[in-house]
């Protein structure tokens, strides 16, 4: 049987990766694709996600919900430092698909009706801010309980930020939202957070050979990817953010993981909750190694992961 994924994402860049992963693997079933404000305001968002699609081939896939455009309580914000304003790589695209091949359903009643159309098959990959899920709990309290497994890509472990002191993006652009899921979806969860992707990055020398295959695929990617290719290149950003070793497609292992339950080499399991008032720490991911919180459910956090294999289905994603 093929593995059943809805996506939830704030199409930039490495979500653009880990959508075109997902949609190259005979394997899986992309059974719909919400979106979420996040890297950028959620109509690039949209407009992003249908841009995957065409060039993929596939907008059959239920091509895009519109999902939430703002977070629960916290102040907006964007990572167009990063992505670009549009939330990939600001390149012209006159053939970009309209926004009327959207889903007329919203997204997040969309991905209640798809869990519980599909009982214990479907596997959530959430690759943006957690605002989506955290208003879906709300609408079906039992939600969890259907999800066949959760794959997380946010928060972080060593304290170590890269949107705020302490703080990784998707959990600091809505920490309420994060805080709730952390909480209450208690069906297996996966967290790929970020100082485990900088660890895990991919070296400079295989991303040209990703990049230079010969298909629509790779010249899209390689456009869209140029900005963020060379900020993450940047002497500053190397040495703060990924320690020189290569680039950091952070949204794809979260991805890898859904795909592939062999791709997490090593992982640990842990207790985990979200920091909501702390001047520095507000959006921080808190490991409760001491078992204070005495909370039942624990996520299995990843450490190292088989690039081998990220690379295989970073490779045929392409072609």
């Amino acid at each position: 049987m093929k593995k059943k994924l809805i996506i939830d994402v704030d199409t930039g860049v490495d979500d653009a990766q880990a959508i075109m992963v997902a949609l190259a693997d005979p394997g899986v079933e992309v059974l719909g694709i919400t979106c979420c404000f996040g890297n950028t305001p959620i109509e690039n968002v949209l407009r992003n996600t249908l841009r995957v699609l065409q060039v993929c081939n596939r907008l059959d896939v239920n091509p895009g919900y519109r999902g939430c455009s703002e977070p629960l309580l916290a102040r907006k914000r964007h990572a167009s430092d990063y992505h670009g304003k549009d939330g990939m790589g600001d390149v012209p695209d006159p053939d970009a698909p309209g926004l009327e091949l959207l889903q007329k359903k919203r997204g997040v009643p969309a991905m209640v009706k798809l869990v519980n159309q599909n009982p214990g098959e479907v596997s959530l990959v959430a690759t943006a801010p957690l605002t989506n899920l955290a208003v879906a709990i709300q609408l079906d309290p039992n939600l969890p309980k259907k999800l066949k497994a959760l794959y997380i890509m946010g928060g972080n472990t060593d304290s170590r930020g890269n949107t705020t002191v302490c703080g990784e993006f998707n959990f600091v652009a809505d920490p309420e939202a994060a805080f709730v899921v952390l909480d209450r979806y208690t069906c297996p969860t996966y967290i790929a957070p970020w100082e485990f992707s900088c660890r895990n990055s991919l070296p400079w020398s295989f991303c040209e050979k990703w990049l230079s295959q010969n298909s629509n695929k790779a010249s899209f990617m390689k456009d869209i990817t140029s900005l963020s290719m060379k900020k993450a290149q940047s002497a500053e950003y190397q040495k703060e953010i990924t320690e020189g070793r290569g680039f950091n497609s952070c949204d794809t292992y979260a991805m890898a993981a859904a795909i592939d339950d062999s791709f997490i080499t090593e992982s640990e399991e842990v207790a985990v909750t979200v920091e909501l008032e702390g001047r520095f720490t507000r959006g921080m991911m808190v490991l409760d190694y001491m078992e204070l919180l005495g909370k039942k459910h624990k996520a299995i956090v990843m450490k190292t992961v088989d690039l081998e294999r990220l690379k295989m289905m970073f490779m045929n994603s392409l072609k």
